[in-house]
């Protein structure tokens, strides 16, 4: 069983930073890959960024790349997702998610279908 702990959402104003954080029960290196995803009012949930953790290799979605970078630190069993230039069309409740199987391919996806395991969401609010 994998547990995700996420942390670090806030309100902001446009133009600002946040890190994200999500502790993963049980080493981060367990895990295939994982990713961070998001989920505005309304609508559904998108793939934000994702990384396979045993080569360090990363994904991101357009509307994201250039202002987040996620990355991990095995020592400490995080995930991180940097933010910067936020905007408000940012503004989301946050996820963490691993995929765990017993045979990793290796392969990046941002599709939350390909994750098996869910934090609880942290809540981004900028504002302009």
């Amino acid at each position: 069983q994998v547990q995700l702990v996420e942390s670090g959402g806030d309100s902001v104003q446009a133009g600002g930073s946040l890190r994200l954080s999500c502790a993963a029960s049980g080493g981060t290196r367990s895990n295939c890959r994982m990713g961070w995803f998001r989920q505005p009012p309304g609508k559904e949930r998108e793939g934000v960024a994702a990384i396979v953790t045993r080569y360090g290799t990363t994904d991101y979605a357009d509307s994201v790349k250039g202002r987040f970078t996620i990355s991990q630190d095995n020592a400490k069993n995080t995930l991180y997702l940097q933010m910067s230039s936020l905007k408000p069309e940012d503004t989301a409740m946050y996820y963490c998610a691993a995929f765990r199987t017993p045979l990793c391919a290796g392969v990046r996806s941002i599709q939350p279908g390909d994750y098996n395991y869910w934090g609880q969401g942290t809540q981004v609010t900028v504002s302009s």
